[in-house]
């Protein structure tokens, strides 16, 4: 059989794509082998919860929960946004809430003026928690922006979804079918 080198490099890719897809856990994404507990958030001061007081663990039993781990020079993540908007709204009548975890990238990320700013400036309505040191991000074993993490009604976390979403695409489609899933459970 004669291949190019085309077609050589085209396999070479995405054998390796495939390999570091798998290497870098992008295939844990979706349905966890098994559920576990949402950690207790790990920020209480109160000038680094916007649109919120500290919130704890306990005050979302009874909720299904999607944590949106995403930082403002992202463009990823603020790209997310208009879904997002969406799906607040689409499921505004349900025991269903949205909080945001802003871990920041960079340093000027971390100053909550900023933060204030960018949560204004995106329409985030939703309650979001500065995670400055990284601490929630490690607890909840978190390694890219944007992250997105379903829990159930019982606190615990269910499923897992990384990258960029939109309304419609098969990422969206999959997060809103296991929210109603859990809403009806």
């Amino acid at each position: 059989m004669k291949m190019n080198i085309n077609t050589t490099s085209r396999i070479s890719i995405l054998l390796l794509s495939a390999f570091l897809l798998g290497l870098f856990g992008l295939s844990q994404v979706g349905a966890l082998p098994s559920a576990r507990p949402m950690p207790e958030f790990t920020n209480n001061n109160p000038a680094e919860w916007f649109n919120s007081k500290p919130l704890k663990r306990a005050d979302l039993k009874g909720k299904v929960v999607l944590l949106d781990v995403w930082t403002y020079g992202c463009w990823n993540c603020y790209r997310s946004f208009p879904w997002l908007h969406e799906l607040e709204a689409r499921f505004a009548s349900e025991n269903f809430q949205v909080i945001g975890i802003h871990t920041p990238e960079f340093g000027h990320e971390k100053d909550a003026n900023n933060v204030a700013k960018k949560i204004k400036e995106f329409k985030l309505q939703h309650p979001v928690m500065m995670d400055n040191d990284f601490r929630y991000w490690k607890a909840l074993g978190n390694r890219y922006w944007p992250s997105f993490y379903i829990i159930d009604k019982q606190g615990q976390i269910r499923f897992t979804h990384v990258g960029e979403t939109h309304a419609g695409d098969r990422n969206a489609k999959s997060i809103e079918a296991e929210i109603r899933q859990l809403l009806a459970e």
